[in-house]
């Protein structure tokens, strides 16, 4: 009753859920106790054994799948099939096939990449040598050596490197794709181990931290050594899948291994997304299951009466196999399953995931949307979604990086009330920028940046005679940030983690104040050429929640704190006493927002000697807490940044991307409703809605809701919607009854939506404090009626989260296809949440784009994706399906009607290979072509008619009414099929005397009318040709001639057997007067209506697409024209640049003599990212402050300007 052996037991026993890991260095003995996974990884599905057989379990999963391996089973007993089971038998196995193939070089490749990885050499320590050991054999606990260029085996705690300040320099391009360098850095307790093994063998260290989890960008743990606990964070560890770069050597202690790194924790898949398509195509087959299911119960049922009634004359020559004609019946009804089964259309969905491929290859290949300044093309990174592109209705948008460039520049400031950045005239009216506008020189400035231009001169004249507010305000720029320095080329550059922080700096800068180095505990500072240094005590970091960064540094026995953050948090934190100043800085700040300049203010406090240590004490015990670590420092901080002194504001352009008014302005006329998502001021946001035309004049209103309160917020909510129903004249079911007589009919809405959408316009602005209020369950659905009524909503001052909360709410309520966009990881959560996730590689690193779809780097290629590839992709997909159904009808419905002349048997109309060959080969080709390269309009014409886009949001091309249309009219062919030919072999003779109606003779001419009337049908139907569309529809039609004489040979079969039965019939067929006639007739009947009602309509009531092909045919035709004309100055329009050139520069000048530039900014505080600050504090991207400092840099500036004005130096400098 033990239970087995211990080992066996082990084995066997569930690992329970890790709350806590507890680890030793150096003790694997105590480690393995807690059985923590190994370094081994494993990311193939399959091994030798389990490939074929997990395999098709797998793809027997799929119910088209199964049902055809059924059927085969079926056709192995004879009593019920009257086809030999290889015709079935052999599309099943090409599918099968094609799938097993394809997902075995898949998992062969994984294995490929599982193998490499587990056998990478590291050096581990083992007593007091290194050993060079394979990954896998890696374990928690061990110490490791990476040195310079290698990837991290594990997820490691840094002990010590060969950097000044232990610091590592790691990239981490394959955990989140961006490829600039982070930094890391240990303990300085640890740092002083070296790379002295005797140490590190001694190094005894106890380590309790989080359990394994996949969040890449926090860690929280504490590590004991010699009596002492020291505080762990993420700063110190360096993840599985970085590379450690421009770092000699560094020293580990594995806390993750294997699968438990958060490389392995993140590589699980994501949510599987699926088109409305699919889930539609999925519903059709389970009908046509159904359908099938009646037929085969019609036939064994009439099978039974037949038999019962008839039977008995045809037993002298078909005696009866068993006693009843029950019995018989339902051995009939599996006959005709097997009969009927290519209904259940087993290709399907080899050849629809065929299609997206290529589909997917036409966006990848596309120049039109390859951006060359960055060498980035598009990108399908999902090849099934590719026609869900044509149907969307919402597209949900970041601006910061994806409307604009996220490209900043200084553009005007705010210094105790004064306004600096406008230019006046001798009356002091604010004149307007334009090109020609002079600029201030800075080049008396040895530090300053050519490319750094600013308007106002007063400005640098107040920092010139020493004005001491400018000089705290541009001190603060210098010391308040997380930018680190670095010298290339003998010239100072700086590497900022957002381009806000370099604009601030750089401006700093080029005004005289030049941030020159920083250790962990100090800054250097250049103030007018003489240097300033500042001890560094610590850094507030910035998170999303705070949206305000600070530092308290030190400079003799002066403590001070700068602050830098949004308005509307650091307003709030200015001491009595500031009012005037603050009532006259917000005046200016929305003279800021109204121009679209993203804002931030500034403000300093002093710090008491004796009130900073008593804080220190609090910050030190938050600091090393297990508990709450985050919640307890940022309670700290908002105790000391209170009280403090506004020094100002800063105004910052970030300018619109190439292309993006006219995008949304086409947006708009597809029917497709823009929500931007940002974290701007809702007067940046107002500005900015102009400057893309989100917002215009044409507007009936625009409405704005900013409450605070809960109350306030339903009760704008609630006005906005009634006034925008009262406009619109919709009223809702409740309205109607009251105004209704009784008898009366009501509808839900008196007036058509979309109708009055065209007619009336809207926008709605809503702040993040009031869309917090608007998304709770009581109100959602009331906020997001309003806001589908509008053309534009605009979401000021939102988290990630409520953008995620925006998208979903859309999702469930309103069934509609949604799109969000964005370039940054704050946007990650609302493009996983939509239906089709676009991310933009812009300047906030890879992560959008590593969780996209689809990718490419400019908002304007949207356009391209949605209206051309989308538009394309659905048309497509609708025609194949459409084609799809309809060929199988056609084809195999006449076996039903069949049925009833052959006595309900179960015999076939076709010769059983036919029926194997007909999906796979005789029409398969046409209709893949269609899939791929048909298009009703071109490229141009769907950019230029954006409304020719509508129909994919109403799902008009494919829905169940046009699948029921195809499905009867595939009903109807296969009728005029049957009867056609019945009717004429039935007293036709060949010329011999010999009857012509024999059953060979029928299906032969029956299959031979399928195949070219079918193929006459998608080229009747294909609205764009090429050499391919043509060589393979009637290369279709041919090849079958082709089989059917070469296959039905006396020849073939004698060399097979007898296994093609219809011998000598084609050869008969071609000379029976009947074939010509019925195949002529039927073509006829099939195709001349079908043609007839397409020029009617086209002609009397043309369609939107008629109207475009037209217009397309005569500008084609005009073309072809003009060519023929202009063959002899074929070499002079070979240059065609000549007027491009001239429309470019005409263009140019117009926009430089602007009055007001087309620019758009936006929020500062949401661009910034935390974490950097105790990075700095701890000397991280610190390597020798000397080699900033060096002379090298100050003198290759002087060289450039000797002769210079006398400037203040720091002894003349203001009282600080």
């Amino acid at each position: 009753m033990g239970g087995g052996p211990p080992a066996l037991r082990m084995f066997n026993r569930i690992p329970e859920e890790e709350t806590e890991r507890h680890l030793k260095a150096n003790n694997r003995e105590f480690n393995s106790q807690f059985r923590y996974a190994n370094n081994y990884i494993k990311t193939s599905k399959y091994n030798v054994l389990t490939f074929v057989p997990v395999n098709l379990f797998e793809q027997f999963l799929r119910i088209a799948n199964f049902y055809f391996l059924v059927l085969f089973i079926l056709q192995l007993i004879p009593a019920i099939s009257s086809l030999n089971p290889v015709t079935t038998g052999l599309p099943l196995v090409f599918v099968l096939a094609v799938t097993l193939i394809k997902d075995g070089v898949d998992d062969y490749q994984r294995h490929r990449s599982d193998s490499l990885v587990n056998n990478r050499q590291t050096d581990i320590l083992v007593e007091n040598n290194l050993n060079s050991t394979r990954w896998q054999d890696v374990q928690v606990g061990d110490i490791i050596r990476k040195e310079n260029n290698e990837f991290i085996a594990a997820d490691i705690l840094i002990l010590s490197s060969s950097e000044p300040h232990s610091l590592a320099y790691i990239e981490t391009a394959e955990l989140d794709g961006e490829t600039n360098l982070k930094v890391r850095q240990a303990l300085p307790e640890t740092a002083m181990l070296g790379e002295d093994l005797e140490k590190f063998k001694n190094f005894k260290a106890e380590i309790r931290c989080e359990p394994p989890n996949n969040k890449l960008d926090r860690f929280e743990g504490t590590m004991t050594w010699e009596g002492e606990d020291f505080a762990l964070n993420n700063d110190q560890i360096i993840l599985r899948g970085c590379r450690l770069r421009n770092t000699k050597w560094c020293y580990g202690i594995v806390i993750f291994a294997g699968r438990d790194t958060k490389l392995m924790q993140n590589s699980g898949q994501s949510k599987l997304k699926r088109t409305s398509i699919d889930r539609m195509v999925n519903k059709l087959v389970l009908v046509i299951f159904g359908i099938l299911f009646v037929m085969c119960l019609i036939c064994s049922i009439a099978c039974s009466v037949w038999e019962a009634n008839y039977g008995n004359t045809f037993q002298v020559y078909l005696p009866w196999a068993y006693n009843n004609s029950a019995t018989i019946a339902t051995l009939v009804f599996f006959s005709y399953v097997i009969v009927l089964n290519t209904l259940v259309p087993i290709s399907l969905y080899v050849t629809v995931e065929l299609i997206r491929m290529f589909q997917s290859w036409w966006i990848n290949w596309d120049k039109a949307m390859y951006y060359a300044p960055k060498d980035t093309a598009a990108k399908a990174r999902s090849t099934n979604l590719n026609e869900e592109l044509g149907q969307i209705q919402y597209v949900f948008t970041d601006k910061t990086g994806t409307l604009t460039q996220n490209m900043m520049t200084f553009n005007k400031a705010t210094i105790a009330g004064r306004k600096f950045g406008e230019i006046k005239d001798e009356n002091g009216v604010v004149l307007e920028m334009t090109n020609d506008t002079p600029m201030v020189d800075f080049s008396k400035n040895p530090m300053y940046e050519p490319s750094f231009n600013f308007c106002d001169q007063n400005l640098l004249d107040s920092v010139e005679k020493g004005d001491r507010h400018c000089w705290l305000f541009f001190r603060l720029l210098a010391l308040c940030h997380t930018v680190m320095p670095e010298v290339k080329d003998d010239k100072l550059e700086y590497q900022a983690q957002s381009p806000d922080e370099a604009a601030l700096v750089s401006a700093a800068r080029n005004f005289g104040f030049v941030f020159k180095s920083r250790t962990p505990t100090t800054i250097t500072i250049e103030v007018q050429e003489q240097e300033d240094k500042y001890e560094l005590l610590h850094i507030l970091d910035f998170n999303n929640v705070r949206k305000r960064m600070s530092v308290i540094v030190k400079q003799g026995r002066k403590i001070r704190l700068f602050c830098k953050g949004a308005d509307s948090v650091i307003m709030s934190r200015i001491g009595e006493g500031n009012e005037q100043l603050i009532n006259v800085t917000n005046e200016h700040l929305n003279d800021f927002a109204g121009e679209g300049l993203r804002t931030l203010c500034l403000a300093m406090k002093e710090i008491d000697e004796g009130n900073y240590q008593q804080w220190k004490k609090k910050h030190h015990a938050a600091s090393t807490s297990l508990d709450g670590r985050e919640d307890k420092l940022d309670a700290c901080y908002e105790e000391i940044e209170t009280n403090m002194t506004l020094l100002g504001a800063t105004a910052i352009e970030d300018k619109l991307q190439d292309g993006v008014p006219r995008t949304i302005e086409n947006l708009h006329k597809a029917n497709i409703k823009l929500w931007v998502l940002t974290g701007d001021k809702q007067e940046t946001a107002v500005n900015i809605g102009y400057s893309c035309k989100l917002l215009t004049d044409q507007l009936n209103e625009i409405f704005i809701i900013n409450a605070t309160e809960k109350e306030q917020a339903e009760k704008e909510i609630k006005d906005c919607l009634e006034k925008i129903r009262d406009v619109m004249g919709i009223k809702d079911k409740e309205e109607l009854k009251e105004l209704a007589g009784d008898g009366d009919d009501i509808s839900y809405k008196s007036k058509d939506e979309e109708e009055l959408n065209d007619i009336y316009s809207f926008a709605l602005i809503i702040t993040g404090a009031a869309l917090a209020f608007a998304l709770d369950p009581a109100i959602e659905q009331i906020f997001l009626e309003a806001g589908c009524y509008c053309k534009t909503v605009i979401c000021c001052r939102v988290t990630p989260l409520q953008k995620a909360q925006v998208v979903d709410l859309v999702k469930r309520f309103k069934k509609a296809v949604t799109l969000a966009i964005g370039d940054g990881a704050n946007d990650v959560s609302m493009i996983k949440t939509a239906h089709i996730g676009v991310g933009i590689s812009g300047q906030e690193g890879m992560q959008a784009v590593l969780s996209s779809d689809f990718s490419f780097a400019q908002f304007e290629y949207l356009e391209r994706l949605l209206l051309v590839h989308g538009r394309w992709s659905y048309y497509r997909m609708c025609k194949f399906l459409t084609y799809f159904f309809y060929k199988n009808f056609a084809c195999t419905v006449g076996h039903f009607w069949f049925a009833f002349f052959c006595g309900f048997s179960g015999l076939t109309l076709y010769d059983e290979w036919y029926i194997s060959a007909y999906n796979i080969i005789f029409t398969s080709l046409p209709v893949i072509a269609l899939g791929i390269f048909d298009q009703d309009c071109s490229d141009k014409k769907s950019i230029e008619y954006p409304e020719l886009y509508k129909p994919g949001q109403k799902s008009a091309f494919f829905n169940y009414w046009v699948f029921m249309k195809s499905l009867l009219l595939g009903v109807l062919t296969s009728l005029v099929f049957f009867f056609v030919t019945y009717g004429a072999l039935r007293n036709d003779l060949f010329p011999t005397g010999e009857a012509a109606h024999s059953q060979s003779m029928m299906g032969c001419i029956v299959a031979t009318m399928v195949v070219v009337v079918v193929n006459l049908k998608i080229a009747l139907d294909m609205a764009y040709w090429n050499v391919i569309t043509h060589i393979v529809i009637w290369a279709s039609v041919l090849f079958y001639i082709v089989f059917i004489f070469l296959a039905y040979s006396t020849t073939i079969y004698i060399w097979f057997g007898g296994v093609f039965t219809y011998v000598g019939v084609p050869v008969m067929m071609f000379r029976l007067p009947a074939f010509w006639f019925s195949l002529i007739l039927v073509c006829v009947i099939m195709i001349l209506p079908i043609m007839g009602k397409r020029a009617v309509q086209a002609d009397v009531q043309p369609t939107l697409v008629d109207k475009v092909r037209l217009e397309q045919r005569k500008e084609n035709k005009v073309l072809k024209q003009a060519k023929k004309k202009s063959i002899q100055l074929k070499g002079f329009r070979s240059r065609g640049s000549v007027r491009d050139s001239s429309v470019r520069s005409t263009t140019g000048l117009q926009r430089g003599g602007s009055k007001r530039p087309a620019s758009v900014r936006s929020g500062y505080a949401f661009s910034h990212q935390e974490g950097f600050g105790e990075m700095i504090t701890k000397g991280v991207n610190m390597r020798d402050a000397d080699k900033v400092q060096g002379s090298g840099v100050n003198n290759s500036h002087k060289a450039v300007t000797e002769g210079k004005a006398p400037r203040a130096s720091a002894e003349q400098s203001p009282d600080l």
